[in-house]
């Protein structure tokens, strides 16, 4: 997720188009991260905190199994896996 472009590009994860739009707050040690199926209804947002002891991963009122499952598979449309 660090390496993913800040502003919105089209992504897949799970066989699925997102646009994903990621934004950074804080110098970048805040990350923002939505994405919208394109085509769909399925919806992720989750925030990534750099802490001093780790970085915390903060789904937004969903499961984190649903979050780190996306994260796993999301690579940038045209781009291979």
């Amino acid at each position: 997720m660090r390496d993913w472009p800040l502003g919105t590009t089209i992504g897949l994860s799970g066989g699925r188009r997102y646009a994903v739009s990621k934004s950074a707050y804080a110098s970048g040690r805040s990350i923002k991260l939505v994405a919208t199926e394109l085509g769909g209804t399925d919806y992720i947002s989750l925030n990534l905190y750099e802490l001093a002891q780790a970085p915390r991963l903060a789904p937004c009122e969903m499961p984190l199994a649903k979050v780190l499952a996306f994260l796993s598979e999301l690579r940038p449309e045209g781009k291979q896996a």
